[in-house]
């Protein structure tokens, strides 16, 4: 059963990598609470197809399509999102790129990409939506995280450090913006089955560690990381700004 949130009726969010994994999970859940859904994703096949789905269903969502390591495309897609739907309200920072690599192949411009796609692009998503948040005195900001770097993952170490970041910048804006009444939080999740997990990185070996380290003995699903964003978004979560929530089964 999903909770109803009734203030969060015809608010305009923003998701960022909107168009498959937890970000679809997001886009589906905002909608499913009356809001005006708009999603940015450099993955446009996938994107249009959920476009088309929820359209076919009577939800309207908004589209564009966007590198979001490219700091001008950003502000011009978020102004389109605006022009269109109106002020942003949420902004859900989910797009993240997981790719492994190995440490001693980590180059200056690898690293400098995935530092952009995993941290620098939800600062400037936040940048951009500022200024009319603290123009109506309220505004839910959600960055999603990861447990990768609570649990000493390796094979990964530019996604970890990112990650890890994303704290410091939830609790940073969290502190600058409050007095307008912004809430900002971040959310990190553990093993979610997305469609990419299953494809590239679940393994019958990763899947047993799964199962031994989590108290809870099942798959974890995008769908339940997204309730808890929107419960995050949502004026029931109005006394939680800049913490950090663990979806993960108990892992952590």
């Amino acid at each position: 059963m999903t909770a109803t949130y009734s203030d969060l009726k015809d608010r305009v969010v923003l998701v960022t990598g909107g168009g498959s994994g937890i970000g679809e999970a997001l886009v589906r859940e905002f909608a499913a609470q009356g809001c005006r859904v708009a999603f940015l994703d450099i993955a446009a096949e996938p994107s249009e197809a959920l476009v088309r789905e929820l359209a076919g269903a009577g939800i309207v969502t908004q589209f564009e399509h966007c590198d979001l390591t490219d700091v001008a495309a950003v502000r011009r897609c978020i102004g389109a999102i605006r022009a269109r739907s109106g002020p942003i309200e949420v902004l859900i920072n989910n797009a993240a790129s997981d790719e492994r690599h190995a440490t001693e192949d980590v180059t200056e411009e690898l690293w400098d990409q995935r530092i952009a796609v995993n941290l620098k692009q939800q600062f400037f998503c936040a940048q951009a939506v500022l200024a009319e948040m603290k123009a109506a005195q309220r505004g839910s900001i959600v960055n999603l995280g990861s447990i990768s770097w609570m649990i000493g993952q390796g094979g990964m170490v530019a996604y970890t450090a990112s990650k890890s970041a994303v704290l410091g910048l939830t609790r940073s804006l969290a502190r600058d913006f409050g007095p307008y009444g912004i809430r900002v939080n971040a959310v990190a999740p553990g093993w979610i089955m997305t469609r990419r997990q299953l494809e590239k990185w679940v393994t019958p070996e990763t899947e047993r560690e799964i199962m031994a380290r989590q108290c809870l003995k099942r798959s974890l699903q995008p769908a339940e990381v997204a309730r808890f964003v929107v419960f995050l978004a949502s004026e029931a979560a109005s006394a939680c700004t800049g913490q950090q929530y663990i979806v993960d089964g108990g892992w952590v």
